[in-house]
């Protein structure tokens, strides 16, 4: 061992508990979020049978007392069934080491139905699971080969295997370990790095008080240290204190002390790379949950709503309400995480969860790779799980820190936040989540007042023939022939007229135009249009054409994009829709979009926009495959074009409506941001944006009018248009219909107890009666 090594190993042992406690706790606070994580999980024991006899185990047990070597897979479904009713996510498979290489009755059972190891039966266990319950699976089969590893790639999205110790002594006769194989400390670091090479990350960890010496406990951190710096596939070590067990041979044995069980965890703190987070088990040190926090931990592990801990039967888990109430007290608010790590799947390295599992991962996953807060997607028919009195859905208790305010008292002032900033923004959770909800619609209240305001317009989307192939889009058709929930239309300019005309008898001041990007369409065919409606409807606002089709039609013609904005203006164009935007950072629109603008053109055609004296939106489409530190870049890069122009009349998040989406249908987006990301993205962005870009717009297409409302709260003021004939969300799978009555606005405002005005496109504030909508 590295003389560091041993150094380290000493200052550990004897600096004042209280020093090794603050240094490690000052380690977590530092690493990331404030927050504590845990896997709502259901336990499923495949079988109990053991070739090990660890002398401390009450799981293993003998065939003759068991009904059956192995749970069936009926069984197995069962158990999981009910975990995924229940808001599980994860599916967690333990069972003992191998035991077809001690019992016959383990070997005929598995080769009945064609099986002639435990981990093939586990592998099969865990696809059932997968495909029929969503489940993500998570393996403590034992001591594995690289090739068993690869095996499990596909069905589990992790592993574990605990070291529990690289003593040695503790394999002798009398030993905790004696008469166990599997075991002896060479063999599970040689799995442990089998599992590094084939890219699967894994759970470890060490278990104190089987008779190892202190200094052995550090030596094990080490050691799995070690394994993690040559492979980055550890995510968590789990620092398990052993508890004596009735009817077994160490029953009598003293367990670890609270002093040396909290040094151990303090010290994985310290040893382990930040990436890697500390756990201690809840339900074996119910009474001491503080103090683990106070030691360093991160993460409180699995935690089941249906299935008791089969390995220590003895120990209810803790309510997760009584954790919540705790972790908030300690400023840690818990979160829900997946079985595999948020760093495995927020990430754009993709080669550790196989290509067949990620579309699981993806629907359970939010944009920073933890599990998903609620059941509830952008257009889907279900209520958002939140009101104008409660945003996040309750309220929450716990402090707030100083750096948190800092952040928010630099947007109070009209300043740019950071990217760092935004992100941390994104993450908050809890009590700080609240303060960000709080702020925001403080600085909505500065900002626009108390008013919510609204358009009354009609959408008319021309066409629906595109030639672009968006990852995300369920409007378009790639021609006259194509189509899966529409038919492919093109309409004809009297159809257009008409329809415009329809819209003013209606009481619309305006009308938005924007189609696919139609193959026979050229610069002349967009200008034709609004000349159309122009003649038809001299008075009506012609808010038209995304910076996509702009820039086709000056394509088309071999003209600049700002000539071709200046003879649109000439012909009638009021303003432009800020669409098309998706996320402004080109590392997500090659993936989405690749062949729709860059962000810099994208940029370029609304600065043209600007300077020739036409206003515009601007949008976000969230919730796929994006992270938050993308949201803050697309954030920032309008904030700064409106610096420079002062053309954005206000920001429209844009959620993806998932359901019909082509890349969700092929399993690679996510379903939609969560409920909280919906919310936090209003929230934020009004802070973002704050003494730029005033008005901040919510899509009750996509929240529902109940979500629109709740948002309101979030540093929302303009609830948009009541949009007679929209149809790109409704084609996307979204419930929440093609039109909207001004009485349905109107109590979405009074539900967060606020007035409603009507207004223009470009929010001149209108004061005649509200008209009715038929």
């Amino acid at each position: 061992m590295a003389l560091a090594d041993r150094e380290l190993i000493t200052r550990l042992l004897t600096s004042p508990l209280e020093d090794v406690l603050a240094e490690a706790c000052a380690r977590r606070d530092a690493r990331g979020p404030a927050r504590m994580t845990y896997s709502p999980k259901v336990f499923i024991p495949l079988t109990r049978l053991c070739t090990d006899v660890c002398h401390y185990c009450t799981f293993a047990t003998t065939p003759s007392q068991v009904h059956a070597p192995y749970l069936t897979p009926e069984e197995v479904l069962d158990i999981a069934r009910a975990g995924a009713a229940e808001g599980c996510k994860e599916a967690l498979f333990t069972l003992g080491d191998a035991p077809e290489r001690r019992y016959a009755a383990a070997r005929d059972w598995l080769a009945e139905r064609g099986f002639s190891r435990t981990i093939d039966y586990v592998r099969h266990c865990a696809e059932l699971v997968l495909k029929e319950t969503g489940l993500l699976p998570h393996v403590n089969a034992g001591v594995l080969e690289e090739a068993d590893y690869l095996m499990l790639r596909p069905v589990a999205a992790s592993c574990g295997l605990m070291l529990e110790s690289t003593s040695t002594k503790i394999l002798e006769k009398g030993g905790a370990h004696y008469g166990s194989p599997d075991k002896v400390p060479a063999v599970r670091l040689a799995s442990l790095k089998a599992a590094g090479r084939a890219r699967v990350p894994m759970t470890s960890g060490i278990l104190i008080g089987i008779g190892e010496t202190p200094e052995e406990r550090i030596e094990s951190l080490i050691a799995l240290r070690d394994v993690h710096l040559a492979h980055g596939h550890l995510q968590e070590i789990i620092v398990q204190n052993f508890c004596p067990k009735p009817g077994t041979k160490m029953a009598e044995a003293p367990e670890a002390t609270e002093a040396d069980f909290l040094r151990v965890i303090a010290a994985a703190r310290i040893i382990l790379p930040d990436e890697v987070s500390v756990q201690a088990p809840p339900n074996l040190n119910d009474e001491r949950l503080v103090e683990l926090i106070g030691a360093g931990i991160d993460d409180w592990g699995g935690i089941s709503p249906v299935t008791r801990d089969h390995v220590n039967p003895e120990a209810p888990w803790p309510e997760i309400e009584r954790m919540e109430a705790i972790c908030a007290r300690e400023g840690l608010p818990l979160v829900e995480r997946l079985t595999v790590y948020p760093r495995f799947v927020a990430t754009d390295d993709l080669s550790w969860i196989d290509a067949k599992l990620r579309p699981a991962v993806l629907k359970l996953s939010d944009a920073e790779g933890l599990g998903r807060d609620s059941r509830w997607s952008p257009g889907v028919s279900d209520h958002a799980p939140a009101t104008p009195a409660l945003p996040l859905g309750r309220r929450y208790e716990g402090p707030t820190t100083p750096a948190l305010h800092r952040i928010l008292d630099r947007a109070a002032g009209g300043n740019e936040l950071s990217v760092e900033d935004i992100v941390a923004l994104f993450a908050t959770r809890g009590a700080q989540a609240q303060a960000v909800v709080e702020a925001a619609d403080t600085l909505r209240r500065e900002a626009k007042g108390e008013t919510v305001t609204y358009v009354i317009n009609r959408n008319i989307n021309y066409t629906n023939i595109c030639t672009h192939s968006c990852s995300f889009c369920a409007f378009s058709k790639t021609s006259s022939k194509g189509g899966f929930r529409d038919k492919p239309y093109n309409l004809d300019l009297g159809e257009i007229a008409d329809r415009a005309r329809e819209a003013v008898a209606k009481g619309a001041t305006e009308v938005c135009l924007q189609g696919g990007i139609h193959p026979t369409y050229t610069g002349d065919t967009y200008a034709s249009i609004v000349r159309a409606v122009k003649d038809a409807c001299p008075d009506l606002h012609v808010h038209a054409f995304s910076p996509l089709e702009v820039s086709q039609g000056a394509k088309t013609l071999g003209v600049s994009v700002s000539d071709y904005l200046k003879r649109l203006k000439d012909e009638g164009l009021g303003s432009l829709p800020g669409t098309a935007a998706e996320i402004l950072h080109d590392d997500i629109r090659a993936q989405i979009c690749p062949d729709k603008l860059t962000t810099a053109e994208w940029l370029g055609v609304v600065r043209d926009a600007h300077l020739v004296g036409l206003p515009t939106t601007s949008t976000i489409m969230y919730g796929h495959l994006e992270r938050t530190e993308h949201w803050a870049h697309h954030l920032l890069a309008l904030r700064r074009l409106q610096e420079e122009t002062g053309g954005i009349t206000e920001f429209v998040p844009l959620p993806l409506v998932h359901m019909e989406a082509p890349m969700y249908r092929r399993g690679q987006s996510r379903k939609g941001p969560s409920w909280r990301e919906a919310l936090m993205m209003h929230a934020v962005a009004r802070l973002a944006l704050y003494g730029q870009i005033d008005s901040i717009q919510c899509s009750w297409v996509k929240l529902g009018v109940d979500g629109a409302a709740a948002v309101l709260a979030a540093g929302a003021n303009d609830l948009g248009g009541v949009l007679m004939n929209e149809s790109i969300s409704r084609a996307a799978g979204a419930s929440h219909g093609q039109e909207l009555s001004v009485d349905e606005l109107f109590h979405a405002a009074a539900s967060a107890g606020r007035p409603l005005k009507r207004r223009t496109t470009l929010y001149k504030m209108l004061d005649e009666a509200e008209p009715e909508i038929a």
